[in-house]
């Protein structure tokens, strides 16, 4: 029996836009097209046909043809309104817009189980892992106590220069906005939002909770100083931006913190992008709340 092509809309043609159409078109197998790609602006170059751009979103979203919709663009209202349209019209919805779901995470769950329609966000959270893959499927049924992890590329990678190389970090930002690991304006990561938007969504498959992002603190990495670096080199400590949520004691906390670590071990797996740890243990019985993240360490606290 021959199986269905599903047609794709996408929302937006930038890096990942462009990588996921290379994708469908070099690999054998996939019963998927790209039927028509949404853009902000027409008179910009493109590397394929023109035939398949429009600036109209309603050729994509009232398309009864059209699928799965694809949702790759930066602005987060605009993103939501894309979203919740399309679920609303019946239509399987991918996104990786992490801020636009993290903030309007209840509204777009009651708007997929209204509409009996996938909405799959893997991509938001940690993808290369995949983490949210791994909650749903391999701890469903256990009794998780929590997820710690590094869940920002461009954090890591400044604080590897930090502490390998000897960097400042005005020039390790420098280098990773020169590569493309930061963004020209790179307050979301190095003050620890794009973490934090990431820790809200793993909280709902981590714990079942659903959470507000100003709800969860966050202290990014740009508050660290040479004191703070020079005293973990003293204690052979590495730093990284570290997110964390855990059940403890009927409550649940959650936070984006610069953490220190002494171990080897750790440090190998933290220089790793979007390393997670997860731990099992037994939870207690009582109900769960929210609880205030705890504060951040002192200084002349021990590693």
């Amino acid at each position: 029996m021959e199986q269905k092509t599903i047609n794709l809309g996408i929302f937006g043609f930038g890096c990942v836009g462009q990588g996921l159409y290379e994708v469908l078109n070099r690999t054998k197998g996939i019963n998927a097209r790209i039927k028509k790609i949404c853009i902000k602006d027409p008179n910009k170059p493109r590397p394929i046909d023109m035939s398949y751009f429009t600036t109209d979103a309603n050729e994509i979203l009232n398309d009864p043809t059209i699928d799965v919709v694809v949702e790759l663009i930066n602005e987060t209202e605009a993103a939501f309104e894309i979203v919740s349209t399309a679920l609303r019209n019946g239509k399987a919805v991918v996104s990786a817009s992490k801020r636009m779901i993290a903030e309007n995470l209840p509204a777009l769950y009651q708007l997929q189980v209204e509409n009996k329609v996938p909405f799959l966000y893997e991509a938001s959270s940690c993808a290369s892992i995949p983490i949210i893959r791994n909650l749903e499927e391999y701890y469903d049924n256990d009794l998780l106590n929590a997820v710690e992890g590094i869940c920002n590329g461009s954090t890591n990678y400044i604080l590897t220069k930090i502490f390998e190389e000897h960097l400042s970090f005005e020039t390790a930002l420098q280098q990773a906005q020169d590569l493309g690991f930061a963004e020209t304006d790179p307050t979301l990561d190095v003050e620890g939002y794009d973490p934090k938007f990431k820790i809200v969504i793993l909280l709902l498959h981590a714990f079942g909770t659903f959470v507000k992002p100003e709800e969860v603190f966050n202290f990014g990495i740009n508050h660290l100083n040479d004191f703070d670096i020079n005293f973990a080199r003293q204690r052979n400590c590495t730093i990284k931006l570290i997110a964390n949520c855990r059940r403890q004691n009927g409550s649940v906390n959650a936070y984006v913190l610069p953490t220190s670590s002494a171990s080897t071990t750790c440090f190998m797996m933290c220089t790793t992008n979007t390393t997670v740890y997860c731990w099992n243990r037994p939870l207690p019985t009582n109900s769960s709340s929210w609880a205030k993240a705890p504060a951040a360490p002192q200084p002349d606290q021990p590693c």
